[in-house]
């Protein structure tokens, strides 16, 4: 196996960069650079030459002997001055040596999985944790990183084979005088394992949205404020306002950080009737937007209604409080009135909703797992023909056993490994 290498930090000058060396030739190679190495993850102050023994720099060495390194090899990690010319430099010293190149994109981290350092869910909180720009989303990539959703799907897939063993070690003695009734076992450990799969699915469509963003969408006729509104919860002029009705066509958004929830809002075009055909489209595309976002703001008055039905969590308040400011529970992006109740209501209500999170964060965790689901149900229908069919049963177990693997990287996910790996940089 070639040895990798490649710089660890972001490019560009830096206090600090990282250089690190990965395969059977790392502690070699580290050794010809900066001399005798010191102890495993321990680190010591060297200086790196280049093939002439000429210095490039003098920085931190630290070994990590293998199995006990991220990728389970031998790993060396060189601690520069962050200068573009020192990491380039050692860069094309490490390319000299033969047996060594620079690494592809996020091979340290599949070393990590072929290694068994990691399975495929961490690699994938793995990932998100990188790109966690929130703290809901670095706690949610944490979980998974740190083996919480590994360890479930292992429980889930133990308790499948044991009840796998258990029908087969009946049909195994079916022929014995003193026959054993496994199905009370059976199926207490099919409805444990169905009603956690149960939950952990429903969890994962807030896990998702966690990982990518609620969306809010700001609702209303036109002229009730709801351009006005976004600037003054965007603190800048992220859409046109303007005295016209229907200046809005198509949807403005803009990303915040609600209470450590990343959460996009929505500006909408104004819910009315139109001839005007661009109008037309852009309302279209409103109510569309707004049956998807997860949380719906109303700027209404009392008696209007519009083609948009509220949702128990949806948030109505009333527009324009620069203009009537006797009305309760009013607001105005003019004059700020009311906009820190609004931000608390969104945040309390996306906090609620958030609440319900599962582990499982993408869709493919959520697909493997309603697919166990329905082996587990089919199992219990057939539990129901008797013994004769005890065979098939477990058959099905299996087939759910393997959909469980394959959350963790155990089988069948070769086609994901590029699509996932290709997301990290090259260091990674």
């Amino acid at each position: 196996m070639d040895t990798i290498f490649a710089q660890a930090t972001a490019a560009g000058r830096a206090g600090v960069s990282v250089v690190r060396i990965s395969g059977p030739l790392a502690f070699e190679v580290a050794q010809d650079l900066s001399g005798p190495l010191p102890q495993s993850h321990i680190a010591a102050l060297r200086t790196i030459c280049d093939s002439e023994g000429v210095p490039i720099d003098k920085g931190l060495v630290l070994p990590f002997a293998g199995p006990n390194s991220f990728t389970g090899e031998d790993v060396v990690e060189l601690h520069l001055h962050g200068s573009v010319a020192i990491v380039q430099a050692v860069l094309s010293r490490l390319s000299e040596y033969k047996g060594c190149r620079i690494a592809d994109a996020g091979e340290f981290t599949r070393r990590a999985l072929e290694n068994q350092k990691l399975d495929l869910a961490q690699v994938e909180g793995l990932a998100d944790l990188i790109e966690a720009e929130t703290e809901a989303q670095r706690k949610q990539a944490l979980n998974v990183l740190t083996g919480r959703f590994g360890d479930l799907v292992e429980g889930w897939r133990s308790d499948l084979i044991r009840a796998a063993a258990l029908l087969e070690a009946t049909i195994d003695f079916a022929d014995e005088d003193v026959p054993v009734d496994v199905t009370p076992e059976v199926s207490a450990i099919l409805a444990r394992v169905a009603g956690q799969l149960t939950k952990e699915i429903d969890g994962s469509k807030i896990a998702e949205r966690i990982s990518a963003g609620f969306e809010v969408a700001i609702v209303g006729a036109p002229n009730a404020g709801k351009s006005t509104l976004l600037n003054a919860l965007a603190g800048r002029e992220a859409a046109i306002t303007s005295e016209i009705a229907g200046t809005t066509r198509d949807i403005v958004e803009v990303r915040m950080d609600l209470g450590g929830l990343a959460v996009t809002l929505l500006d909408t075009a104004g819910l009315r009737d139109s001839d005007d055909t661009i109008e037309v489209m852009g309302i279209e595309r409103a109510i569309q937007r707004a049956e998807g976002a997860d949380l719906r703001v109303f700027l209404t008055f009392p008696d209007e209604q519009l083609p948009v039905d509220m949702r128990p969590q949806d948030i109505k308040v009333h527009p324009k409080a620069d203009l009537y400011p006797e009305e309760k529970n009013a607001i105005s992006g003019i004059t700020s009135q009311g906009i820190d109740d609004l931000i608390n209501q969104i945040t309390r209500t996306l906090a609620q909703l958030s609440g319900g999170a599962g582990l499982a964060t993408r869709e493919r965790h959520r697909v493997a797992m309603i697919r166990a689901k329905t082996n587990i149900v089919e199992v219990e229908r057939i539990l129901l023909n008797g013994v004769e069919q005890y065979d098939i049963a477990s058959e099905e177990l299996r087939s759910g056993v393997r959909q469980l693997e394959s959350l963790i990287g155990r089988i069948g996910v070769e086609n994901l490994l590029d699509e996932i790996f290709s997301s990290f940089c090259i260091g990674k």
